[in-house]
């Protein structure tokens, strides 16, 4: 409501958008990054505030892990002690090996009976069996610890962009369900200018048109227009008159490559090139 009052101001002391000297008017404006966290939870701790600068990787906000832990911990758990069946196995598998070897020499020897080293192959063949099974279920219950170390990893949600924090949605002690926003940041590169041109003048602009901004304080900065809107904003009665006409204005947007270095709202003047 606020931003909508300032561009209706703009408009009115510029004179349906445009100054006495040509220039359009227009104000900053910024994409912002809504952080989220992939899972549910409560939020145990939050590490940044409003108005603070994060980096890329810099912890933004715990979930509680109580869950996730726990399931990791299993996963150890049942892990250790199918390796310890697999190690226990692999002795069982050389002794097999050893009386196979033996009722074969006796075999050969004419000193054994064929019912024994029957016995030490069928023991040998069954141990070699349960050992394939153990490793294919100590692959699985691997892939398993993966994932719970994974999901565990995910109650800290760490910035994977820069900028300043705009807005924080969720403060500790509340539950957060999974994909919402628990905070907005505003990255540099995604701020740029949005202005409004008269429709008397709207055939001089076109995607790609470098243009010239200016603002109190602030150095030149040179952007192209990366939006047009369809309709006109801002329209009077159904009923158009020629006088009318010069009341319409379009929606712009320019932007530069990083960004521009202007705060959200702030008001500017464009030209173009």
């Amino acid at each position: 409501m606020m931003k909508r009052i300032s561009i209706c101001l703009l408009l009115l002391l510029g004179g349906c958008g445009q100054t006495d000297d040509g220039a359009w008017l227009g104000y900053g404006e910024g994409d912002n990054a809504f952080i989220s966290a992939p899972q549910p939870g409560w939020v145990s701790s939050l590490h940044v505030e409003r108005g603070a600068y994060v980096h890329r990787g810099d912890l933004l906000f715990t979930l509680d892990d109580t869950a996730q832990v726990a399931s990791r911990d299993q996963a150890v758990a049942t892990l250790t002690t199918a390796k310890a069946s697999l190690a226990q196995e692999q002795a069982n598998l050389a002794y097999a090996r050893m009386q196979l070897t033996r009722q074969t020499g006796l075999a050969r020897a004419h000193a054994g009976t064929p019912t024994d080293l029957d016995l030490a192959r069928s023991n040998y063949q069954q141990s070699q069996a349960r050992i394939a099974q153990l490793q294919s279920q100590i692959a699985q219950m691997n892939a398993a610890l993966s994932g719970a170390t994974y999901s565990l990893t995910q109650r800290n949600v760490v910035s994977q962009t820069e900028g300043r924090v705009q807005d924080i949605y969720f403060r500790t002690g509340e539950y957060v369900p999974a994909s919402t926003p628990v905070l907005s940041v505003l990255p540099p590169k995604n701020i740029y200018v949005r202005f409004f041109v008269p429709e008397t003048q709207f055939s001089r602009v076109h995607i790609g048109q470098k243009v010239r901004i200016t603002c109190d304080g602030c150095q030149p900065m040179t952007a192209q227009i990366s939006f047009i809107a369809q309709q006109e904003e801002f329209t009077p009665p159904v009923i158009f008159s020629q006088d009318s006409r010069t009341k319409l204005v379009f929606k712009l947007e320019a932007r530069m490559p990083g960004g521009m270095k202007l705060n959200p709202g702030q008001p500017v003047q464009v030209r173009p090139l």
